[in-house]
């Protein structure tokens, strides 16, 4: 047993020993302290991302609406169609079933001034600018605060129009050209533009038309043939 002893005033007295380095201190775990934060915040990050994304994705699924339209041909059938109205995005797209079950999609790209055609019958997308009538149509459905889900049009009460548009067969779009929309539509197909005219003429004929029609009781017939090269 070792012993140590101090002097003091009153004479020797026994003292604690120490080997003359510095007082004992008590270890902090500084790593793993630096972990668990790191943990922590890197937690609380990825829960802040999904909370935001979830909000987005809300928020955009809350900005589509969905219009159905049912009218009758000119033989009488009626015919369903469904109009996806994007306010967020400006855009509409019509879903036009005829009643054969065979299904052409519509994209009118308000932002963008395009309206383009992908008809089920033609391995072709078809684009043109929008005019001031096309403006017209489809401004009910966008600047609408709210939207029926039901339209139900009338033969006597509809008014229909039509339009030809002539296909320019060597005029091919580039599809990186155009946006998300129309690309995502067209991705697998070749793009033509198409030009408005009075007619197709005795010379040429139709190929295929689509119908589309507006809750403000307004059905186009749009109309397509092929411009000589």
């Amino acid at each position: 047993m070792v012993r140590c002893w101090a002097h003091s005033e009153s004479g020797l007295e026994e003292a604690a020993c120490t080997d003359g380095g510095p007082p004992a201190s008590p270890h902090f775990p500084h790593k793993a302290f630096w972990l668990s934060l790191s943990a922590s915040l890197l937690i609380i990050i990825i829960a802040l991302g999904l909370t935001g994304h979830l909000r987005l994705s809300q928020t955009y699924s809350q900005s589509l609406q969905t219009v159905r339209i049912t009218v009758p041909d000119h033989t009488g059938l009626l015919v369903n169609q469904s109009a996806v109205v994007d306010q967020q995005n400006n855009l509409v797209t019509f879903s036009v079933t005829t009643p054969t079950n065979q299904t052409s999609t519509v994209v009118f790209d308000v932002k963008h001034g395009l309206i383009c055609y992908k008809p089920v019958s033609e391995e072709s997308c078809f684009l043109r600018t929008m005019e001031t009538s096309d403006y017209k149509n489809v401004q009910s459905l966008l600047h609408a605060s709210t939207l029926e889900g039901q339209f139900q049009l009338t033969g006597n009460d509809t008014q229909r129009q039509t339009e030809f548009l002539g296909v320019l067969a060597a005029s091919l779009v580039d599809l990186s050209t155009l946006e998300e929309p129309l690309q995502a539509l067209c991705q697998d197909r070749s793009i033509h533009w198409t030009r408005r005219a009075e007619g197709p003429g005795k010379q040429r004929l139709v190929y295929f038309c689509i119908d589309i029609c507006f809750p403000s009781n307004i059905c186009v017939s749009v109309c397509f043939y092929y411009l000589p090269e």
